[in-house]
């Protein structure tokens, strides 16, 4: 309910991947402890799993050590070592390399020197402070945005699920959402095929695999009805089937 205060690289999950700033981290459950193999499926109910979903979902980072046994040229040669804390940015569910489902996390360093207040701490803070400007660096991948904007035109800004546009000051908004997502591990391609036209509400809940979409068209999950789609757009089925493996339909 408050999210995942720490995780330990220690060797114990084969699906691991370790990048030093990026780390592809398998979820706890189903493995045996002597031999680090799966031996049953994970499920996002697992205590450990759900409270990493509630770190991504409300932007709380997670502290990561790292233990001699994990195999990476990141770990130390013997006992523990803190790593900083690490932002949750992605989870999905694949097939490892048992053949058991697992659940996955995709890390990304955050720094060291990151501090909150905990929940009933939480004060509204009414007073006036001074603007600062600081430095950053932002890694985002570069999208196609004529393609986004061509897909926004073709369906007048009218989202392919709810039929709903945002009438703005300046005109009408939607958003273009990747059906397989861009970036790794995903890899999908920034292309017309793979891209939606959608709100922001069901952006980010296709996103968040809440719902998902057969091949015939037809909305699963948390949503009913049908994606309706321009007889200009052809949408991929193998990015269809995609995003409903890496979201357990």
């Amino acid at each position: 309910k408050v999210g995942a205060s720490a995780i330990v690289l220690s060797g114990g999950y084969e699906d691991d991947e370790d990048y030093g700033d990026e780390i592809i981290y398998t979820g706890a459950g189903g493995n045996d402890p002597d031999t680090g193999k799966q031996t049953s499926d994970q499920n996002w109910e697992q205590t450990g799993n759900a409270g990493l979903l509630k770190s991504m979902d409300e932007g709380l980072p997670v502290r990561v050590i790292r233990g001699h046994n994990h195999n990476s040229k990141f770990s130390p040669d013997s006992g523990y070592v803190y790593s900083g804390l690490f932002s949750v940015v992605d989870a999905w569910e694949e097939v490892g390399k048992s053949d058991y489902k697992i659940c996955r996390f995709r890390l990304i360093y955050c720094g060291h020197n990151y501090s909150r207040k905990e929940v009933n701490e939480i004060e509204l803070d009414y007073s006036s402070k001074k603007s600062t400007r600081v430095q950053t660096t932002v890694l985002r991948i570069i999208r196609n945005s004529k393609i986004i904007s061509d897909l926004k035109k073709l369906y007048n800004y009218n989202c392919q699920v709810c039929n709903i546009s945002i009438k703005t000051k300046s005109g009408f908004y939607a958003e273009g959402a990747h059906i397989w997502p861009l970036g790794k591990p995903h890899n999908g391609q920034d292309k017309l095929s793979n891209l939606l036209c959608l709100c922001p509400n069901h952006h980010v809940m296709f996103d968040k695999g809440v719902f998902s979409i057969n091949d015939d068209l037809n909305l699963i999950g948390n949503e009913d009805g049908k994606l309706y789609v321009h007889k200009n757009h052809k949408i991929d089925h193998e990015c269809l089937r995609y995003h409903r493996k890496i979201n357990g339909f």
